[in-house]
């Protein structure tokens, strides 16, 4: 992995962790907050979609690699919600 494939997929897990957190209602921080959520919810929402054998609705194909944005925006939303529930995070308006 290059140093511009890396830094692409940085931005897009903050911005899917970031409309996850909107998404959920809860903000668990900042930037790197967000980052982190999108990596971890893309992993989540990735494992959601294979196991359920739902369809990819939206992805973005870079460098051979697909990355599957709205899978990754839902499970985003579903770690924030439970991550939020969990440690009463910040409810945002």
């Amino acid at each position: 992995m290059s140093l511009v494939e890396f830094l692409i997929l940085i931005v897009i897990a903050a911005i899917s962790g970031g409309i996850g957190q909107s998404l959920a209602g809860y903000s668990l921080g900042g930037c790197f907050a967000s980052i982190l959520v999108g990596f971890i919810g893309a992993w989540l929402g990735k494992w959601m979609m294979h196991e359920f054998n739902l369809p990819v609705i939206f992805s973005i194909t870079l460098f051979g690699k697909s990355y599957p944005v709205v899978w990754s925006i839902i499970g985003s939303a579903v770690l924030a919600f439970a991550l939020g529930v969990i440690t009463k995070g910040r409810q945002t308006e």
